[in-house]
């Protein structure tokens, strides 16, 4: 009987962290598409304003579902300080948001490109923060310089979820 009961504890735990990951995978996944579909954006640089806010809304509802104390200019500070330490995703994006600019050719340029390097560093600060709570981790000690190198590669497989979610985003603007 007790150990029936211990069983039942350890499953509904189990489900409880199941749950919490697909919830965060669910909230990465929808930034995403809202990051990718903000590079289509015709006006330079407010893509890129528009990309620090829903990054900075993506931490926030990931420090609820973990139940960490959140607060707005650490969270500021973190994200600025992963994604400005990986060269092409902190020079690259205010170029090819201004790119935007120049009429036909660079606007499309411009475009796909901010789609996709938005959308991929979205996923990135995601991935990143949660496997940071996943392991106890919370914003006091999180540790960017740390994880420099799991951003980059989340980056990278970001690219390949940002591609597809700035194609759903750009076929749902075309409804």
């Amino acid at each position: 009987m007790v150990a029936a009961k211990e069983k039942e504890k350890v499953e509904d735990a189990v489900v409880e962290e199941i749950d919490k990951l697909v919830e965060a995978k669910r909230i990465i996944k929808n930034r995403v598409i809202i990051s990718a579909g903000l590079g289509l954006v015709p006006v330079p640089m407010v893509d890129l304003v528009g990309l620090a806010t829903i990054q900075l809304e993506m931490l926030a509802r990931l420090t609820k579902l973990y139940e960490i104390p959140f607060r707005k200019n650490v969270g500021k500070s973190l994200i600025a300080s992963l994604v400005g330490g990986v060269l092409p995703v902190s020079v690259v994006p205010g170029t090819f948001s201004l790119l935007k600019a120049v009429p036909l050719i660079g606007w499309a340029t411009g475009a796909a490109t901010m789609s996709l390097l938005g959308g991929a560093a979205t996923y990135a600060v995601g991935k990143v923060f949660v496997a940071h709570f996943e392991a106890g981790g919370n914003l006091l000690n999180f540790d960017p310089e740390a994880m420099k190198e799991y951003f980059a590669e989340q980056f990278e497989e970001g690219k390949t979820v940002a591609s597809a979610a700035g194609a759903s985003a750009g076929s749902g603007a075309k409804k």
